[in-house]
């Protein structure tokens, strides 16, 4: 090689690093939107334009919320699917978007390979309630009482393929008991079919259901995660409080279009995180029922595949199906 072949390739080299870093450095270069799969008002709308207006600040570019329901969450997942890969368009991802493909007999995205992973933000806190006429006090309980009278226990969930509905299946496959399902649109009239005595057991958000929970007008048994809530420390899991082996968390987080720039992945991730610490948003999390976790891009892609194939088998087992 010639010196000044030897200098030429120098400089390409050079210039390939100096890219790299501009494009660091450049994103955010114009707005960023961040798709909401649901109505606007709800939790994790509320949620997502909580970290838009900080995440803004710190990146020097608005962030948007726009809202697309429908679908199961599909129309939202799939929009992003499909958008320009350059960080400028992200999803506000959620359980739903890897059950999807076991309920649906056609998605038009695959959860893995068309998504770049950014961070697992949030657990939605779920809990195990019953009727106050239901004579249990713990899960234990309330596995042998449902294995004694096999007929008298119908349970809600705010539809068919949600993660309420796949929690309670859940829970009949690993206590080996067999509740009856009864459907809602929405928590709102399933709680109160609870709160009548309609329904003697429920799978909920925290959040909508604490307030029954302080009236004394269901009673509280467990958390469904593995792990406790930072939200409601003092109350057990499922799988501590007598059914070892359950564990259900329905979750939130940020993912982009594969194909996004690293540079763009590591900017967002970095600002995200910094952002989930400020305890603002940590009080405003705890008001919407949401448990903060935050973690890597790889650490959510590993958990999204788990996620994916835990829930597949448990909508083949229960039969599940959303159309």
């Amino acid at each position: 090689m010639t010196f000044k072949k030897m200098l030429a390739t120098v400089a390409l080299a050079a210039a390939a690093v100096c890219g790299v870093s501009a494009q660091a450095q450049a994103y955010p270069s114009k707005p960023v939107t961040v798709v909401v799969p649901f109505s606007p008002g709800g939790a994790t709308d509320i949620m997502a334009r909580t970290l838009a207006e900080r995440l803004g600040k710190r990146m020097g570019q608005p962030v948007i919320v726009e809202n697309k329901p429908g679908a199961g969450t599909m129309i939202a997942s799939e929009h992003v699917a499909r958008a320009t890969p350059d960080g400028h368009t992200v999803l506000l991802a959620a359980s739903s978007l890897g059950i999807a493909p076991a309920l649906y007999s056609k998605v038009n995205y695959d959860p893995v390979k068309d998504f770049t992973p950014i961070s697992l933000v949030a657990s939605v806190v779920h809990v195990l309630e019953v009727h106050p006429s239901v004579p249990v006090k713990n899960v234990a309980e309330l596995v042998a009482w449902l294995k004694a009278n096999p007929t008298k226990a119908n349970y809600g969930s705010v539809g068919a393929g949600t993660s309420t509905h796949l929690e309670a299946e859940l829970f009949n496959t690993v206590a080996g008991v067999k509740m009856e399902h009864i459907p809602y649109k929405g928590s709102a009239p399933a709680l109160m079919d609870l709160v009548s005595g309609n329904l003697q057991v429920m799978f909920d958000a925290w959040a909508s259901s604490g307030p029954f929970v302080k009236d004394g007008k269901v009673r509280l048994l467990a958390v469904t995660t593995a792990k406790r809530s930072k939200l409601l420390p003092d109350v057990p899991t499922v799988a501590e409080s007598g059914l070892p082996g359950y564990e259900a968390m329905p979750w939130l987080g940020l993912m982009a279009p594969a194909g996004t720039p690293q540079p763009a992945i590591d900017k967002f991730h970095a600002e995200l995180m910094e952002v989930l610490k400020e305890p603002a948003v940590q009080e405003k999390f705890r008001s919407l029922g949401l448990d903060i976790i935050g973690n890597s891009p790889k650490e959510f892609g590993e958990f999204i595949k788990k996620d994916m194939v835990k829930w597949a088998k448990v909508v083949k087992d229960s039969g599940a199906r959303a159309d």
